[in-house]
């Protein structure tokens, strides 16, 4: 492993705490540009999200109706019901964007398998990173706003849904992930720079509770508009 996953580990409290920990659970608020492109203004904006530590697996609800949540995991996307009947499932789901571009709109299930893996991405970094297959290397630094930052270079297998196989993060002094580069496969491989602020400590845990994504150009510098998503957190709940 990386000797500065190691030190990110660290920073945000420590991989024996992260490890004892089983979910993370929080009221999610969601903004930018990308749901109404898709077709879904509003959509999961202030619902609770609840990831799993030790698989991939996402809860949202309520998911456009009471009593109805989603139930991601990387082969599968379903709507069920309080009792765990299903509403209406997806199996294979990320072959059904096949074709698509930024500006493609998206079914509901599509929207629900996105924000699936894309908050279990986020909320479970960085106990994600050590998980089987993925790969973290150190490469060249990176200068932004005065501030200097070391990278990591991660490369997730194909058993780990997420934005794209490979993506940079960007650390701070302090040990903390300030930025993370990726594209977004399922949307025409669009290139997005993702910025993490307002760090709390959650029972032992250190968890950003905002973060803002923007396009980037072909030399990694971020562009000003448009605010694709915004994403913040609150009541956040360690079990």
């Amino acid at each position: 492993m990386s000797d500065l996953l190691d030190d990110v580990l660290a920073a945000y409290g420590g991989r024996t705490a992260w490890e004892r920990a089983d979910k993370i659970s929080a009221r999610q608020f969601f903004g930018g540009a990308l749901w109404a492109m898709k077709g879904h203004p509003g959509a999961l904006d202030d619902v609770r999200v609840t990831v799993d530590l030790h698989r991939e697996h996402t809860r949202q609800e309520p998911f456009f109706a009471e009593g109805h949540h989603t139930d991601f995991t990387p082969g599968r996307i379903a709507v069920e019901d309080e009792s765990g009947a299903v509403v209406e499932e997806l199996l294979d789901p990320r072959s059904s964007f096949a074709g698509h571009e930024f500006t493609t709109p998206w079914t509901r299930l599509q929207l629900a398998y996105f924000s699936g893996y894309a908050m279990w991405t986020y909320v479970t970094e960085p106990i994600s990173l050590t998980f089987p297959g993925v790969q973290a290397e150190e490469i060249s630094g990176w200068t932004e706003d005065g501030r200097d930052f070391r990278r990591l270079l991660i490369t997730y297998p194909e058993s780990i849904a997420t934005h794209s196989t490979q993506q940079t993060l960007y650390i701070d002094d302090d040990g903390l992930i300030r930025r993370r580069d990726y594209t977004v496969e399922i949307a025409g491989d669009t290139p997005a720079a993702e910025y993490t602020s307002d760090f709390v400590e959650v029972s032992g845990l250190i968890i950003p509770t905002t973060r803002m994504i923007y396009p980037h150009d072909e030399n990694g510098v971020r562009l000003p508009e448009p605010l694709v998503v915004s994403i913040r957190l609150a009541d956040i709940a360690v079990s």
